[in-house]
C-alpha cells in the first residue's frame, strides 16, 4: 500500500508542478486507485501483483470510502459555505447612494465618457439611470452582459437563475470568483454588481424561470436580456416577452461561434419562432457542457447584447431589429443577416 500512496503523492506533487488543474489529478489519482482495486478484485489471492498491493481488497475499499466521505463533506460545506455567504453578501451590499437631482457629482464623474458621447450625452444617461433591463441567466452570457450594465448604470438591473457557481464555470463566466464556488449565482452577480457599481439596484431571482412567473416578472422591466442556454428557457421567454410587449436582446453561442439579435414584434421584428419554429433536434444543438465553448466567445456576445441594451434604452444607433449577427470566432467574420416576422407565426402571428 505504501509504494502506492508513494506513486500518488508523486503524480499530486507531478501535476502541481506542471500547474495541472486540481480536479484533472484527482482524476489521475482515481484512475490509480481504480486500477489497484481491480488488481484485488480479478487477480486470484496470492498473486504475486496482488500480494505486492497489499493482498487484499478490504483496506483499500476502506481507504477509498473514507476518501468519498471527505469529498461529501466538501461538497456540502461549501454549498453551506456558498449560501452563508450569499446571505451576507445580501446584507452587505451597498445601498444607492441618493441623489437630489439627476446625478450626483460622483455619478458625473463615474459617467464622464458617456456624457460627451453625442448618441448617449446627458439626456441618454438618464435614460440608463431610469431603465429597468431584466437579465434571464447569469452564466457566460449573463456575466459579462450583467458587469457592462451596472458599468453603464443601469437603475435596476434584475437576474434571475436557479444554478450555483461551479468551478467549471469560471473558465467564461467572469462575473464570478473562485472563493464563490457553491454560491447561488444570482447573488455572486449582486455582489460582483455592487463592488462595480454602488449606484445601481440589483434585483436577485434565485430560482428558475418557469411559465407561471414569466409574465409577471417580465412585466416590471423595459427590457429582457436573454442569456439562457437551453431552448426550453428561450421559448418561455419568447412568450412572455411577445405577451408583455417587451423586447428581448437574446444572444446564443456555441464552441467558437457566437450569435445575437432583438426579438420585438410590437417593433416591427420577428420572435424566437419566426425564426426557429421548432426545438432542434436533439445533438444539434449541444450544450456547452457538451459541445465545449472557448471562454473569450461568451464575452465578445454577452458585450454586444450589453451594446444594444444600451442603444435600445438610449436611441443610440442602429439596433439589430429585424438583423442576426453571427459571429464565427476561429476565423474573425462577423455577418449581419437580414430576419423577418412571419405572418403564420403561431406566437406573434396574431400582434
Amino acid at each position: 500500500m505504501m509504494l502506492v500512496l508513494i506513486l500518488a503523492g508523486a503524480l499530486w506533487g507531478l501535476g502541481a508542478y506542471l500547474r495541472t488543474p486540481v480536479q484533472a489529478r484527482l482524476y489521475m489519482i482515481g484512475l490509480l486507485y481504480v486500477a489497484v482495486l481491480f488488481v484485488q478484485l480479478a487477480l486470484p489471492g496470492g498473486h504475486p501483483l496482488r500480494e505486492s498491493l497489499g493482498g487484499s481488497a478490504e483496506p483499500w475499499l476502506i481507504l477509498g470510502g473514507m476518501v468519498l466521505a471527505v469529498l461529501l463533506y466538501r461538497a456540502v460545506f461549501l454549498r453551506i459555505r456558498g449560501r452563508a455567504q450569499a446571505a451576507q453578501a445580501e446584507r452587505e451590499a451597498p445601498a444607492p447612494q441618493p441623489s437630489s437631482g439627476p446625478f450626483t457629482p460622483v455619478e458625473l464623474e463615474r459617467y464622464a465618457r458617456h456624457i460627451v458621447l453625442r448618441e448617449i450625452g446627458g439626456p441618454g444617461q438618464r435614460k440608463l439611470k431610469a431603465a429597468k433591463v431584466l437579465v434571464v441567466g447569469a452564466g457566460g452570457l449573463g456575466s459579462p452582459a450583467l458587469l457592462y450594465l451596472g458599468a453603464a448604470g443601469i437603475g435596476t438591473i434584475g437576474v434571475i437563475d436557479d444554478d450555483v457557481v461551479d468551478l467549471s464555470n469560471l473558465q467564461r463566466q467572469i462575473i464570478h470568483t473562485d472563493d464563490r464556488t457553491g454560491q447561488p449565482k444570482v447573488f455572486s452577480a449582486q455582489a460582483a454588481l455592487a463592488a462595480l457599481n454602488p449606484h445601481v439596484t440589483v434585483r436577485p431571482y434565485h430560482r428558475r424561470l418557469t411559465p407561471e412567473i414569466a409574465e409577471d416578472l417580465f412585466s416590471d422591466y423595459d427590457l429582457i436580456l436573454d442569456g439562457s442556454d437551453s431552448f426550453a428557457t428561450r421559448e418561455i421567454v419568447n412568450r412572455a416577452a411577445v405577451a408583455t410587449g417587451k423586447p428581448v436582446v437574446a444572444g446564443a453561442i456555441t464552441q467558437w461561434e457566437g450569435q445575437i439579435t432583438i426579438y420585438d414584434p410590437a417593433g416591427g421584428a420577428p420572435c424566437l419562432a419566426c425564426l426557429f419554429p421548432e426545438a432542434p433536434a436533439p445533438g444539434l444543438a449541444p450544450s456547452c457542457a457538451e459541445a465545449g465553448v472557448v471562454g473569450a466567445l461568451p464575452g465578445i456576445v454577452g458585450s454586444a447584447m450589453a451594446m444594444e441594451a444600451i442603444k435600445e434604452i438610449t436611441g443610440a444607433g442602429t439596433p439589430l431589429r429585424g438583423a442576426l449577427l453571427t459571429w464565427d470566432g476561429l476565423d474573425a467574420d462577423a455577418r449581419r443577416i437580414k430576419v423577418a416576422r412571419r405572418a403564420d407565426c403561431p406566437v406573434c402571428g396574431d400582434i
